[in-house]
């Protein structure tokens, strides 16, 4: 399935003398600059009633400039019947409350049961935009708050406040280890150099800045609040083990269960029952990406990290002098 774009424009003063590419980008705001580039390369824009293929190609004021190109659907996905906890939606944009336990994306051993395909469900037109307009992704038991684009256009602007850092998301998490003071980790993330499942910090990977700080103590744990500067794949998990300060749950980078000194059986069992990364995105913050408005949503703490901070409570009480 795929969608005919037809669309017409006349070069203004503000972009003679510039290149195609940055011109389109200019005139026709609601495609990304990567699409309108490759439709120039593929022979889908006309310049006064010339096929121009060449993206650096200079335009003048007054040309007019002419674009009838294909958007082709990536690969067909099944539509699925699954619940969603919609948070907002509207024309433009969904806001999800996403539970652990679902995959944001199919991929290798997840062919479908995602939240992609729960969304083809609910909106079947978002087949039309690319990965069904998921803009950034959570791991599979992290939970919280996700933004998606019902429409091409949607998806273009907040590609772009992602890009710029313009999203806040903000989340909450269960550290090993005491930390005494908040900060932030601004240290590049790439895959592990020998296993190509991780993340790790390399020294060649993208840069990937990560702010925290103590929401609460607890005799060898931490509640950190935290928040994104960029978002690189397990950003948040990556930069507490880079710390020496792994999250709850989170076997792939060290956060085996490391309970207090005489801990309460019952705290024993439930830190080596508690089979997840201890990682919620508590709050999303963003321009609406049409009308500009600036919008912000919460999502409440999920049961079992509320269990978590609670048997963390009671053994801090019954040790007061530690």
């Amino acid at each position: 399935m795929s969608e005919h774009i037809q669309l017409t424009g006349t070069v203004p003063a503000s972009c003679n003398g510039k290149r195609l590419d940055q011109t389109l980008a200019e005139l026709f705001p609601d495609y990304s600059r990567s699409r309108l580039k490759t439709w120039i390369t593929e022979g889908c824009v006309v310049v006064d009633e010339k096929k121009v293929d060449k993206p650096r190609e200079r335009v003048i004021t007054g040309m007019v400039v002419e674009v009838n190109a294909e958007i082709v659907e990536e690969q067909r996905f099944a539509a699925q019947p699954m619940p969603l906890n919609i948070v907002y939606e509207d024309d433009d944009i969904l806001v999800i409350n996403k539970p652990h336990g679902l995959v944001v994306h199919p991929g290798a051993g997840t062919p479908d049961g995602t939240l992609l395909n729960a969304l083809l469900h609910h909106f079947p037109a978002i087949d039309q935009v690319p990965r069904a307009g998921i803009i950034h992704r959570l791991d599979k038991d992290t939970t919280g708050l996700m933004v998606v684009a019902k429409t091409i256009p949607a998806q273009t602007h907040l590609v772009a406040a992602m890009q710029e850092r313009e999203i806040t998301r903000e989340y909450e998490a269960v550290c090993n280890g005491p930390m005494t003071a908040g900060g932030h980790v601004d240290e590049p993330i790439g895959r592990h150099p020998t296993k190509r499942t991780h993340m790790a910090v390399v020294a060649t990977g993208k840069p990937a800045v990560t702010h925290y700080r103590v929401a609460e103590r607890f005799r060898n744990h931490t509640h950190l609040r935290l928040r994104l500067e960029t978002g690189r794949t397990h950003q948040i998990r990556v930069h507490m083990a880079h710390l020496r300060h792994p999250l709850v749950g989170d076997h792939t980078y060290g956060g085996r269960p490391r309970p207090p000194q005489n801990a309460s059986p019952e705290l024993l069992e439930f830190l080596r029952g508690f089979r997840r990364q201890a990682l919620h995105a508590a709050r999303l913050s963003l321009h609406h990406p049409i009308s500009g408005e600036w919008m912000s949503w919460d999502a409440p703490t999920p049961k079992d990290f509320l269990e978590l901070l609670t048997m963390l409570r009671a053994d801090r009480k019954a040790h007061p002098d530690e």
